[in-house]
């Protein structure tokens, strides 16, 4: 019998891995904003998408720009807010190069009531501002500047260093560094009431040199929290391990949660963090050993929609110990991550230590969120936990067990940079077992893959060259079945609707570049 292509070719059973690729070229693209329509701006840094409008802001150096995505042949509207030229001057006085002495902005975060706040590095004095969605202008002073307030622990200082921010309840929760030199790092409640802003204790064993990724704000569902749990934030990043008796550095990848409620302690941890917990991620490949240790993105994706405890994050690594490029995506469940910060507390050795003796856990449980019963007992904030408890808390940051999960995908020769994903049931929206997935995958050179993950079957639909220049892509916003892509330089947006896709198959011999062994792979063949 012929093949779907009118072949008579065997066909092939299904394997582990298949290929699909599409090779479009910049003629296909929907639609691109370049150079001409951004008039010099570059060093796009932070999108941020205004669902109800369309209207995607953008932060670039020294200026801010709307983009209506609805008709992105319309040339974007900007705002200029650049560095004095004696502050300018003053920054390359300290030894900072002239390029890094300007205001790239970091952050653009919705506050409410129509607006945005806005925050960058300003010449490595990072501050911030107020922008008016309505009228796309920043608000003014008195004397007719820039309204500006302090950014320091908002903001980076510097425009490359790792960095990550998120805003619950109109509350700021940053992961940056906090020093000129770029040597003291925080995760902390950067605005609020003064006496709530809180950071993370200064022990490398609560932050050893990390390089911040992503951060998410988790809120409990109002209708289905029966313990009364309280909203959480989570934080995603790489750090130098400590618990490794070993000469190398050996950087491994974390996530660390923080409660929404947490004011700190009353004497012990007065003004930080009584209930930052952190775990390892382990995204290996359980056949070979092979480990991915560096976390380059995570992206967040409710599998049930509406419901926090479906929760997934979907990280994109690398490996530390790898000279060619490989790039891996591994998801964990927030059900998971749960589970290891319930459990037991890791003991680090102290100096001249060989042997430990693990501490008892004191209660009520260190590190634990409020909740009913902690209320009940009369701890209803946590400047009422007990010393004992907050000193464990401070002595005992990382938890024992990992959280684990094998890769979905697994690419050799090419860095991804950015990562978003959608998800589809073919079955009932609750079938959960029928659900496919497509991972957007920005690369280092410019290009958009599209992978389709349906069980154990990988999918490479689309390879989509974006941009003349290869440029690595920065920014992936998914909206209206519009995949919205940037890079840091001029060529910042481009827009393209998903396509239907059906493919005729064919089988053809080959080595599997997946590094998926034991099967053929699948191209298409375009219908007639």
């Amino acid at each position: 019998m012929d093949n779907p292509d009118g072949s008579n070719l065997p066909l092939c059973s299904w394997t582990n891995t298949v290929l699909y690729r599409v090779l479009l070229s910049l003629a296909d693209l929907d639609a691109m904003l370049g150079p001409q329509q951004f008039r010099g701006v570059a060093n796009f840094s932070t999108f941020l998408l205004d669902r109800s409008s369309g209207v995607l802001f953008l932060g670039a150096r020294d200026a801010i720009l709307a983009v209506d995505t609805n008709n992105l042949t319309q040339p974007p509207r900007t705002i200029v807010w650049d560095v004095p030229e004696e502050k300018r001057k003053s920054c390359v006085a300290k030894g900072k190069t002239e390029g890094d002495c300007n205001n790239y902005l970091r952050l653009l975060e919705f506050l409410g009531n129509g607006w945005i706040y806005v925050c960058g590095t300003y010449a490595f004095d990072p501050q911030c501002a107020f922008l008016n969605m309505s009228s796309f202008s920043l608000e003014r002073g008195e004397n007719g500047g820039v309204r500006m307030e302090t950014g320091k622990g908002k903001c980076p200082f510097e425009p490359s260093q790792h960095y990550t921010a998120v805003m619950a309840g109109g509350i700021l929760y940053t992961a940056a560094t906090s020093n000129f030199l770029g040597t003291l790092f925080d995760i902390s409640r950067a605005t609020g009431q003064e006496q709530e802003r809180i950071r993370t204790e200064r022990s490398i064993n609560w932050l050893s040199d990390p390089e911040f990724v992503s951060s998410v704000f988790i809120q409990q569902d109002e209708d289905n929290n029966p313990q009364g749990e309280d909203n959480k934030i989570y934080f995603f990043f790489t750090e130098v391990a400590k618990e490794y008796d070993l000469y190398t550095k050996v950087k491994v990848p974390r996530v660390a949660r923080v409660c929404k409620s947490d004011v700190g302690g009353m004497k012990t941890l007065q003004r930080r963090w009584t209930t930052f917990l952190k775990a390892q991620l382990v995204c290996e490949d359980r056949a070979s050993g092979q480990r991915y240790n560096i976390l380059t993105d995570v992206y967040t994706k409710q599998h049930t929609s509406g419901d926090p405890s479906s929760t997934h994050f979907y990280g994109l690594f690398r490996s530390q110990w790898e000279h060619e490029e490989l790039s891996a995506v591994c998801v964990y469940s927030l059900a998971d991550i749960s589970k290891v910060m319930d459990g037991p507390f890791k003991e680090l050795k102290k100096t001249c230590e060989n042997w430990i003796n693990p501490e008892p856990v004191p209660t009520p449980r260190p590190g634990q969120c409020l909740n009913s019963a902690l209320r009940a007992e009369g701890f209803e904030s946590s400047l009422k936990l007990p010393d004992k408890v907050l000193t464990f808390m401070r002595d005992h940051p990382l938890m024992e067990n990992n959280v684990i999960a094998a890769p979905l995908l697994v690419r050799r020769g090419i860095t991804y940079t950015k990562v978003a994903v959608t998800r589809t049931t073919t079955g009932s929206d609750d079938d959960q077992r029928n659900a496919a997935t497509v991972l957007h995958l920005g690369t280092d050179r410019g290009e958009l893959h599209r992978v389709l993950v349906v069980g154990h079957i990988t999918t490479l639909l689309q390879e989509i060259p974006l941009f003349s220049a290869q440029e690595p892509v920065n920014n992936i916003l998914l909206h209206k079945g519009q995949a919205l892509v940037g890079t840091p330089y001029p060529w910042p947006v481009w827009g393209q609707r998903d396509a239907a896709f059906t493919p005729a198959v064919r089988c053809v011999p080959g080595p599997d570049p997946w590094g998926v062994s034991g099967g053929p792979k699948r191209e298409p063949v375009a219908p007639a």
